[in-house]
Formats: structure tokens, C-alpha cells, sequence
């Protein structure tokens, strides 16, 4: 079953996808501040989501991880 028809799966995916966007902004911002716009602005405003909303990613990492450990 792909991540798209599972809800979980589904948030999963876009948690790690915010924490990657935020990891690769921190070590390298000039790769992904330039690309504002189009379709690497879904980077840019993923690790701005991480960015700002940071204790509550980090709260839904930790509960996903939970919630993937105990199935």
C-alpha cells in the first residue's frame, strides 16, 4: 500500500520530508533559499515549516517513533 492511501504512512512521509528540507537548509541555506518559487519552493517552505514549528516536529517525530515501536 503506498503512503498516499495510509494515513499514517502518509504523515510520516511529510514529517520526514520537513526534517530533511530543514537539515539541508541548515547545512547548505544559499541551495535552497534561491529557489523560492516553483517546484523547489515546496523545499523552501518545508524547512521553513521546520524552522518555525520546530518543538512541535520534533514533538510528532518522537510520537510517530513511539507509535512505530509499539505496532
Amino acid at each position: 500500500m503506498t503512503a498516499l492511501f495510509n494515513f499514517e504512512s502518509l504523515l510520516l512521509v511529510v514529517l520526514l520530508v520537513i526534517c530533511t528540507c530543514t537539515y539541508v537548509r541548515a547545512a547548505a541555506p544559499g541551495l535552497v533559499d534561491r529557489n523560492k518559487e516553483g517546484l523547489f519552493g515546496i523545499i523552501w517552505k518545508a524547512a521553513r515549516i521546520g524552522e518555525r514549528l520546530s518543538p512541535y516536529v520534533a514533538l510528532a517525530c518522537v510520537v510517530m517513533a513511539v507509535r512505530l515501536l509499539t505496532q
